[in-house]
């Protein structure tokens, strides 16, 4: 089979990271893979079946037009059959239009909750996704969703779809985890604190650290060597250094940059904290239990499906400031939780299969979208 995948993901461009290297096994079982990523970057030749294209406009309208007319010219030109977008909205218009016009199969991904209350409450843009995924999902002849939570919100929501979504998280390679050594002590590079949570995430408004922070406030009142790092980027970390100011927690809270390798980090910190009011999986939750880290989330993602309050790990009310410090102060009080969280985690851990069978999985999602 040949296939097109429409990205939002820049680091495609990236010789050596993380999303090229997951892409290349894609193509690994089809015929031709190719990437069309809707960012700036060089059409590339990767393997002889992969190649990856980028965009020259930077507006938003125009760079939907050059998408658009270039995914076609590809089609045409390499006989696609599957076109597959990375979500139901600005990507997942382009694929209809395209399965319109070429009569190709399109299979959509779902790798958030949009139909989340939150995620309707954020913006008015994320009103209109909404409405246009509810228009599209419906068009599409496959779907993909990373968790359980999304097909259950799908099916409250009524949208009538042409096939059973199927459940796919993104792979996270537990062995490996399991088997690397920490290279950095993060207890080493921060003496001053007794206890270390640790966050790592998209600095982005749905991810509610702020939550995290005013929490924090709370449990040092008690515990004053407590601290929270933070490793992300993104928009609202100018916000976040102004509440961290206000709340005089300069001293407490760390904020790093963004790093792609987490595992030491997870092996060295004593608490992982997901404060999310929306998470289509939560893929770093995942990888901090495979780290022996205990966790501690919010009703999001995986919470339910992978992550069982009091079993494997905590889970708390979206938004709630008074059950999440309960909860801190509960580990904080009790080691024993710690181990016994982390001993419920590497049963959970256990269940995940090797990644020969999520790729035979991901290729068993393609065929069956072209049937």
């Amino acid at each position: 089979m040949k296939v097109l995948n429409i990205s939002l993901d820049k680091k495609i461009f990236e010789k050596d990271s993380v999303v090229r290297r997951r892409q290349a096994d894609l193509a690994s079982f089809s015929e031709e893979f190719h990437v069309l990523a809707l960012k700036n970057g060089r059409d590339e030749k990767i393997l002889p079946n992969f190649w990856i294209y980028g965009l020259k406009n930077k507006n938003k309208i125009s760079r939907f037009f050059e998408a658009l007319k270039k995914a076609g010219k590809i089609i045409k030109e390499r006989k696609i059959d599957l076109v597959i977008t990375q979500d139901p909205f600005f990507t997942g218009m382009l694929g209809w239009l395209l399965k319109r016009k070429f009569k190709i199969f399109w299979q959509a991904q779902i790798h958030t909750d949009f139909l989340s209350s939150y995620f309707w409450r954020e913006s008015f843009l994320n009103k209109i996704r909404v409405i246009l995924a509810k228009f599209l999902l419906p068009r599409a002849d496959g779907l993909r969703v990373v968790s359980k939570r999304i097909v259950k919100s799908l099916k409250k929501a009524e949208i009538k779809l042409k096939s059973e979504p199927a459940i796919l998280p993104i792979f996270v390679d537990v062995q490996k985890i399991k088997e690397t050594s920490a290279k950095e002590n993060l207890r080493q590079k921060y003496p001053q604190f007794d206890f270390l949570i640790l966050m790592a995430s998209r600095l982005a408004r749905e991810k509610n650290i702020g939550l995290a922070i005013e929490s924090l406030a709370e449990i040092i009142k008690e515990y004053p060597r407590t601290g929270l790092i933070i490793v992300g980027s993104g928009a609202e970390e100018k916000n976040l250094k102004e509440k961290i100011e206000k709340l005089k927690l300069e001293k407490n809270v760390i904020l790093e940059p963004w790093r792609e390798d987490l595992i030491s980090y997870f092996k060295t910190a004593d608490l992982f904290l997901l404060t999310s009011n929306y998470e289509g999986y939560a893929m770093a939750v995942v990888e901090a239990m495979a780290a022996d880290l205990p966790v501690l989330m919010t009703e999001v993602g995986c919470a339910g499906e992978i992550v069982e309050d009091g079993k494997n790990g905590l889970v708390t009310p979206v938004g709630d400031k008074e059950s999440l410090v309960l909860a801190i102060f509960k580990i904080l009080d009790s080691k024993d939780l710690s181990r016994e969280l982390v001993l419920g985690a590497k049963e959970t851990i256990l269940e995940w299969g090797n990644y020969e069978n999520y790729l035979e999985k991901y290729k068993n999602l393609f065929e069956d979208c072209l049937k």
